[in-house]
């Protein structure tokens, strides 16, 4: 390294995997440390959704081509493997292991300094032969590049907590989704999980260390903790009531991974190795890297504050009571847009939308008059009839109307929402209020179409609280399709409606006549 690199000056790094879970939430941590990246991706576009993008270099490659390997390599400093095979098909270990061998190969000839591998915590005492074929592999990785010729550090995890991480997803849906569970016996395994933010510290800190280490470390959070544990605290954090959890000895991996499959979104090639990897206990027998990497002042992160972080529920980490925030990354334990579909739980969604003959002002003045005297455009009864139930469970019901007929701002109160964004002409954003197990927001815009026509777009959006709330959303859904379709047409029709009237008054009015036509207020009680 040069004198400025020595001195403290960025380095040159390259990450593997920047598309993945790992490697997306370390690019800014790098860029952020003021290194300078280089992405390796087969598909470059998956990365265009990041923020960072634009502050790194992006090459196409593929681990298991050594030319493109090559070249992403020339004038690296410091290269980032985090990819892997994951999967349960019979060749998965061997395109782990050739292309661990193609980047070892080609960081030692492009003169690379470092190599930093995330792999996966193996128990201390079972013989490799006995372990999951997804541990074996993570073993054989570190050992190839371990004996690159370049000095390596690989970091061995448990279960990352943040969300996003396929471990964390799918204890979050075990817990939220099953309030008594009939479980696999490995839920009695020991494990030392680990927060994603202190995972990215380590691995940001193994960048600067000093060429003659060359060795794996484990890493791993303050406590050990058994997976009923983690279900169980989990719980008590997300606010659920505490499970009843009931280990059986019968659920083999394969049976697991189908129960995993059939209670949570996540992919059964995923849960099965997932599964297999709890059979033993994984926990940390050397802290030394915090002789390299210290800790921060408060240590590191516990099992419950990784949780909170990943809810969003500390002082520090936006609140996911706004739609706007929970939707916008914000931290490492946030989800990002290049996270899988099923990851950062369950979202239910309700779309409309329909093309609007009328002005797109026209269509505005009938979104910002929504609620109170005015009405929801759809089943008057209807929505009474969930006012006084919201009333009944001690809720705010329809009572408290609106504060102007004509205007809103953020932060005023709508029957039973809250006014959370407006853009005025645009988007309104209202969060529900009424009691629900979960949270809910109506979102409803007038836009434009590539052809300049206006389009109405309206969204309802659920966020489900435990079992409770996923049954809330299935029980109501049915009703969805009469009460969201029907308020999207009358809105749309209403907007037409006021158009034509105005063009016909504006139109008597310049010839002097005195033409009949509906008034707002006429329309509206329609």
């Amino acid at each position: 390294m040069n004198a400025d690199r020595e001195a403290g000056g960025g380095l040159r790094c390259l990450v593997t995997g920047a598309t993945g879970y790992i490697g997306g939430r370390l690019v800014p941590e790098l860029l952020d440390a003021g290194h300078t990246v280089r992405c390796l991706a087969r598909t470059p576009d998956k990365l265009r959704d990041h923020p960072w993008a634009v502050r790194t270099g992006i090459v196409r490659g593929d681990v298991t081509d050594a030319a493109s390997v090559g070249a992403a390599m020339d004038g690296i400093d410091v290269a980032y493997y985090l990819v892997h095979a994951l999967g349960t098909g019979p060749d998965f270990a061997a395109t782990d292991r050739r292309a661990a061998r193609i980047f070892a190969e080609r960081a030692k000839a492009s003169g690379v300094r470092r190599i930093v591998y995330l792999g996966a915590l193996t128990p201390a005492r079972v013989p490799e032969r006995e372990l999951s074929a997804h541990l074996r592999s993570r073993a054989e990785v570190a050992r190839i590049l371990l004996g690159s010729g370049v000095p390596t550090v690989a970091l061995r995890a448990a279960v990352i907590i943040g969300s996003g991480s396929a471990s964390f997803e799918m204890l979050r849906y075990l817990t939220e989704r099953l309030p008594v569970m009939v479980t696999p016996s490995w839920v009695r395994t020991s494990i030392q999980p680990i927060a994603v933010r202190d995972v990215l510290r380590y691995l940001v800190g193994c960048a600067r260390l000093r060429a003659e280490i060359c060795r794996s470390f484990d890493i791993g959070g303050p406590e050990v903790l058994t997976y009923r544990d983690m279900m169980q605290r989990y719980a008590a954090v997300a606010g659920l009531p505490r499970r009843l959890i009931v280990p059986v000895p019968v659920l083999t991996p394969r049976l697991s991974s189908h129960w995993i499959g059939l209670v949570t979104p996540v992919p059964r090639s995923i849960a099965r190795p997932l599964a297999e990897s709890l059979r033993h206990e994984v926990i940390c027998h050397e802290r030394n890297i915090a002789r390299y990497v210290p800790d921060p002042p408060g240590g590191p992160i516990t099992f419950d504050r990784a949780v909170a972080l990943a809810l969003r529920r500390v002082q520090d980490a936006q609140v996911a009571t706004r739609w706007s925030s929970a939707s916008v990354p914000g931290a490492p334990s946030d989800p990002l847009p290049t996270d899988p579909d099923w990851a950062g739980g369950s979202l239910y969604t309700d779309r409309r939308e329909l093309t609007v003959n009328a002005s797109r002002e026209s269509l505005w003045r009938v979104i910002e008059g929504i609620g109170g005297d005015n009405g929801w455009y759809s089943l008057p009864l209807a929505w009474a009839v969930r006012g006084w139930l919201d009333r009944f469970v001690g809720g705010v019901g329809l009572r408290r109307g609106r504060r102007d007929a004509q205007r809103l701002r953020v932060g005023d109160s709508l029957d039973f929402w809250r006014v959370e964004e407006i853009e005025p002409g645009r988007l309104l954003r209202l969060r529900a209020e009424m009691r629900l197990p979960g949270l809910a927001w109506l979102e409803l815009r007038a836009d434009r179409n590539d052809t300049g026509l206006t389009v109405f777009r309206q969204r309802a959006l659920f966020h489900p609280r435990g079992l409770l709330g996923q049954a809330y959303w299935w029980s109501v859904s049915p009703f969805h399709a009469l009460v969201f379709s029907g308020m999207a047409r009358n809105i749309a029709h209403a907007a037409e409606s006021a158009e034509s009237t105005a063009g016909a008054t504006a139109n008597g009015i310049a010839t002097g006549g005195n033409r009949p036509g509906l008034t707002s207020d006429d329309q509206m009680s329609r």
